[in-house]
């Protein structure tokens, strides 16, 4: 499975899971068996809240879901509509939350769970 994980730098497997999905100045696509990283720089990094365009700088990645720390309403919906299925995670690592995906311990996101702004 190939996941997408906002993170704060792109240090592999080590990387910080980012709190807020559209800020994140990278998005890790990880092999959760082999755990080989891609980093895509985040173009749309900078905006105003809702104005995040989540599926701006991975257009042209392939991946199976996006697991995020926190994410806005509107870049939510954006993805729902898109039919890619979103996942929460409360670990701080990009190797914490593969192992977490891996014990099918990630809850979907949920619309209610969204955060308000990019402070939360």
């Amino acid at each position: 499975m190939r996941i997408c994980i906002p993170v704060n730098e792109n240090n592999g497997v080590d990387s910080t899971v980012c709190a807020h999905f559209g800020s994140a100045p990278f998005f890790m696509i990880v092999d959760t068996d082999s755990l080989v990283c891609k980093a895509v720089v985040n173009t749309n990094q900078h905006h105003s809240h809702g104005m995040c365009q989540p599926l701006a700088a991975l257009k042209d990645e392939d991946f199976d879901g996006i697991v995020v720390g926190g994410i806005g309403a509107g870049a939510l919906n954006k993805l729902a509509a898109a039919n890619i299925s979103v996942y929460k995670t409360e670990h701080a690592t990009i190797r914490e939350t593969v192992t977490a995906a891996k014990n099918n311990q990630l809850k979907t996101f949920a619309p209610n769970m969204a955060c308000s702004g990019h402070h939360h």
